[in-house]
């Protein structure tokens, strides 16, 4: 680590601090959680972008796809729904299968003509068999007490769990996707990602029997203990009358941030490591070497897609992961907060302020712009206010302009892009410019 960076971490954490005590310490430490989520995203997309220079715009996507996961694993499963429809659930997979498996072996062993209308036709067979099974058994889970379950649940395993599997989902979405779409370059990539990203989004929002839909799923567990149990335990009690604390539930409170903060540092920590040893390793310097000139790269024999899918999986994993930890801290499922170009658009400039390439830029630049995110409104009212009070309360355009403040973030944002790109293009914490770019040979 540098100087350089020593000192652009050290003024984020006064920052902080200060947000300590000014705001509070719930405030600061609950800006810091959702800030290594942010740069866990971040990490993620540098992966793809400054590794390889894959422009992918469906982010949110396998964030979503994180969630999900970590409703499957972790809730308690729906014994009900699972009784009536579980074993149409089970047909309807080996019907999906079957239907694979048929399409793979027709289009390997059927005359090259044949191709395409064996497999149309094997596809509507497998579509109408596929929903002999599905369809009933979906109405009969969501018909179970709607507002309440009206689906199968999870697994009921440790939440912790859900993480890394979450990585695994994501890892797995990515992948066949990116056999897909990563023969696309540029723009083109782009835009199939922002649509599956969308379809990924509305099968999460849409099929109820999964996810409940718009509906949400709530009490999630927790991988920390709950305020409601720390009010009521003697040794916390205790601890905080220690720590001079005057509100009991204020203090319950920050003791849940920061369980969260210690594991979420922890997981931001391991993600890091694996990321600079990829990134410094001989594989880490092929992918640049790709990135700068696919056409030599190619020229020279390296697999230019196989590399390009590798480096996109290995993103995906860790926005699925990402997305588990999100679910976790917020308790719940929201299909709805998913907006692919809103937050795409921001974890993409974390990336590039921070500095495409860098994984310590990456981080640094998701914990400025997320905090930014949060506490842009709260200075636009404050602002606001403050250029508008000699106007008067009966002022039209002091009404417009408070009212206004919320936008100020869209502003900010747009802003820090535009100045970041003409007076520091490579970002706070530019690439390393000695990096060599020659190929090696890899296994």
């Amino acid at each position: 680590m540098t100087k350089r960076v020593a000192l652009l971490y050290g003024l984020m954490c006064l920052v902080l601090i200060a947000i300590g005590f000014l705001q509070s310490w719930n405030v600061a430490f609950g800006i810091f959680n959702l800030c290594v989520i942010s740069a866990v995203m971040a990490l993620g997309v540098n992966m793809q972008w400054g590794y390889a220079g894959l422009f992918n715009v469906g982010v949110m996507g396998f964030t979503a796809l994180g969630g999900l996961t970590a409703v499957l694993v972790s809730m308690p499963p729906v014994g009900e729904a699972w009784s009536v429809a579980g074993g149409d659930i089970a047909l309807s997979l080996l019907s999906l299968a079957a239907t694979i498996v048929a399409v793979i072996y027709a289009r390997r062993f059927v005359h090259p003509a044949l191709k395409l209308p064996v497999t149309l036709v094997l596809l509507l067979a497998g579509y109408f068999l596929i929903g002999v099974f599905f369809g009933p058994a979906t109405d009969a889970i969501e018909s179970i007490d709607p507002a309440l379950s009206g689906y199968l649940g999870g697994a009921g395993l440790p939440v912790l769990v859900a993480w890394p599997l979450a990585g695994l989902v994501a890892a797995g979405g990515g992948w066949l996707i990116g056999r897909i779409a990563l023969g696309l370059r540029a723009d083109y990539l782009a835009i199939a990602t922002l649509g599956i990203s969308e379809i990924i989004i509305a099968i999460i929002k849409y099929e109820e029997w999964l996810s409940r839909g718009v509906k949400n799923v709530t009490g999630i567990p927790r991988p920390v203990p709950y305020e409601v149990d720390l009010i009521e335990s003697e040794w916390f009690i205790s601890l905080a009358n220690f720590f001079g604390a005057t509100e009991i539930s204020d203090a319950a409170s920050l003791f849940v941030k920061l369980c969260y903060a210690v594991l979420f540092v922890i997981v931001l920590a391991i993600i890091m490591w694996f990321a600079e040893r990829a990134l410094k390793s001989p594989w880490g310097r092929m992918m640049r070497a790709i990135r700068d000139n696919r056409d030599a790269a190619a020229a020279m024999g390296k697999d230019v897609k196989r590399r390009h899918l590798q480096t996109f999986v290995l993103g995906c994993a860790v926005c699925g992961i990402a997305g588990a930890m999100l679910t976790t801290l917020d308790g719940q499922l929201t299909p709805t907060s998913y907006i692919p170009l809103r937050y795409t658009f921001l974890i993409w400039v974390m990336v590039i302020l921070g500095g495409s390439g860098n994984n310590w830029g990456s981080i640094l630049g998701g914990f400025i712009i997320w905090f930014l995110w949060v506490e842009a409104e709260p200075f636009g009212n404050w602002f606001m206010s403050t250029i508008t009070a000699p106007l008067g309360e009966g002022s039209e355009l002091a009404q417009h302009l408070v009212a206004g403040a919320a936008y100020m973030r869209y502003l900010m944002m747009g802003a820090i892009l535009l100045i970041v790109m003409r007076f520091a293009p490579k970002g706070l914490i530019p690439e390393a410019t000695n990096r060599s770019t020659a190929m090696t040979r890899s296994s």
